[in-house]
């Protein structure tokens, strides 16, 4: 199997990797185990995953930084943009809180 390349992981959804034939993308498996500290089996029962498809996913993770961070990336851009895109009533300023 070739470098990017994963039984267990596609690409085919939402523009970035996750557990094949789900819509449980791998940051969003890196960020409940490891930001929020869930537990991995936790995880699973939740999502009704086997717990080798969490496990993987934080290999993907740890295992294609590049990618993660293109990912990442393109994620803030995509919010910035959508931000600076809504009308506001004027004198209205979401970051003066």
């Amino acid at each position: 199997m070739s470098e990017g390349e994963s039984r267990r992981i596609a690409h085919e959804l939402m523009s970035e990797p996750h557990i094949r034939g789900r819509r449980v993308s791998v940051r969003q498996v890196y960020a409940l185990i490891e930001e929020r500290g869930e537990d991995p089996e936790a995880v699973a029962d939740r999502y009704d995953l086997d717990v080798a498809d969490v496990y993987h996913a934080l290999a993907y993770y740890h295992d294609h930084p590049r990618e993660i961070h293109t990912v990442e990336q393109a994620r803030e851009d995509a919010m910035e943009e959508f931000r600076r895109s809504i009308s506001r009533p004027e004198g209205v300023d979401p970051d003066a809180v």
